[in-house]
């Protein structure tokens, strides 16, 4: 396709996530989580939705897996269920969950498509939060023992491995501003969940590795941050916010060093374990969806920043702004900042939601996702020009599915899912994918 060209060893994939798929949250002897409370609780849910069965994955994983392949993708991405394997949070592993993920595994290699494996998206088991969750250091050696059972059972058949999938966003949206599970609102008293959020993963990416697994790496969240003017208040909020959003999940793991700006709210002793932290990484994992908007704070302000929108571009029904040019900006300046300790770099998700409805012809008709995979590929293909070493890209989602707290109106997918009859529907632009990475 013009402008698209790659190299023939890019990995081409998608991307999913236990809790906003699988559904069955009753079933196979799996716990409840954190987002199950949450989606309970009146009020945190959009329309007073539910993930009970989502896109009922979990019965419906073969179809799915068959949607893959007919796609062409050399690799799919998704996440194991915490509370499915271990619905305490400890102790002995759960056979039916561990043998769904078999299941599901051994279909995606004998469709000729590399396991990609999240441990943790978010769905904390309910008992670990209860004890302290990520405010507790004690969290981390839980999710070490996960993560050497999840080595220890799939190390022979999956490819890549990323032990959390965007720490930012359960430090912020989940403990800072409580938009999110497990709802708490601790602004930057929440910051320590990032310190035991790294800690986890430094320990699994050891528990991991003594367990064979090979290929590991993470996947952070980042976004370009944008002051509203280039003043030096303004531009000041923006290095706050760059080190609270970015930098704070970036440099412990690439570096072994947190920003100064963060310090003093990092829980006593951090410092041990920064050799733990940073292991060395096989990849790391880009996720990346908009840039940041921000300005000084005003009067009364607690925090020493304040955000504002990013205008003048057009939006998705996440009320994210398109700006595939941002995805350009923060390629090029992870590489600058980072530089050779920057391992290669894969888009573990990219991706955008629309209004999509299926047509009276029975098609799904969304030029204008197209057109955001034409305009993001784009910016990835300037970014590896200038010297950024790109290996992959996985587009979110697969499947539409459960949009966390804006429960199912964000439709994400290549695949349209009619929620009442769960009936799956490729839309144009899963063809459109199907041609890109079929003839690259």
């Amino acid at each position: 396709m013009e402008n698209l060209s790659f190299p023939r060893e890019f990995l081409w994939g998608v991307s999913t996530s236990a809790f906003q798929i699988e559904g069955a949250v009753d079933e196979g002897g799996r716990g409840p989580s954190i987002w199950d409370t949450f989606t309970e609780t009146p009020g945190k849910i959009a329309n007073g939705e539910h993930a009970r069965v989502a896109a009922d994955h979990y019965h419906r994983h073969p179809e799915d897996v068959a949607l893959m392949s007919d796609l062409g993708v050399g690799a799919y991405r998704f996440s194991f269920a915490w509370p499915r394997i271990l619905p305490d949070g400890k102790g002995a592993p759960n056979a039916e969950g561990l043998a769904f993920y078999d299941r599901l595994i051994d279909s995606v290699c004998e469709a000729g498509i590399a396991p990609v494996a999240t441990l943790y998206h978010w769905d904390t088991p309910q008992p670990v939060e209860d004890a302290g969750g990520w405010l507790a250091r004690d969290t981390a050696e839980r999710f070490a023992e996960y993560a050497a059972i999840m080595g220890e059972r799939f190390a022979d058949r999956v490819r890549m491995w990323i032990p959390l999938n965007e720490p930012m966003v359960m430090s912020i949206y989940g403990y800072a501003i409580g938009e999110y599970a497990p709802g708490k609102a601790l602004l930057l008293d929440a910051v320590p969940t990032a310190h035991y959020q790294h800690l986890a993963h430094g320990l699994s990416v050891q528990a991991l590795r003594a367990a064979g697994a090979t290929r590991i790496g993470t996947a952070n969240n980042h976004s370009p941050i944008w002051p509203e003017a280039d003043t030096e208040p303004e531009n000041a909020a923006a290095r706050w916010l760059d080190a609270l959003i970015n930098r704070l999940y970036a440099d412990p793991v690439l570096l072994g060093e947190y920003p100064a700006e963060l310090v003093e709210h990092l829980p006593d002793g951090f410092a041990e374990d920064l050799p733990t932290i940073a292991q060395p990484l096989d990849f790391y994992g880009v996720n990346y969806y908009e840039p940041q908007g921000v300005r000084a704070p005003g009067p009364g302000n607690p925090l020493p920043f304040e955000l504002r929108p990013v205008e003048g571009y057009p939006m998705t029904t996440n009320d994210s702004p398109i700006v595939p040019e941002a995805l350009r900006e923060l390629l090029l300046d992870f590489h600058r900042r980072y530089a050779d300790r920057l391992p290669p770099v894969y888009l573990t998700e990219n991706g955008c939601s629309f209004d999509d409805r299926v047509a009276e012809d029975g098609g799904v008709r969304d030029p204008e996702r197209i057109d955001f995979l034409v305009e993001h590929l784009s910016a990835v293909r300037a970014a590896m020009d200038a010297g950024v070493d790109v290996r992959g890209y996985f587009v979110w989602s697969l499947l539409d599915n459960f949009e966390w707290s804006k429960g199912y109106a964000p439709r994400f997918g290549l695949v349209h899912v009619d929620y009442e009859t769960l009936r799956r529907t490729p839309k144009d632009s899963f063809a459109w994918y199907r041609k890109l990475v079929r003839d690259e």
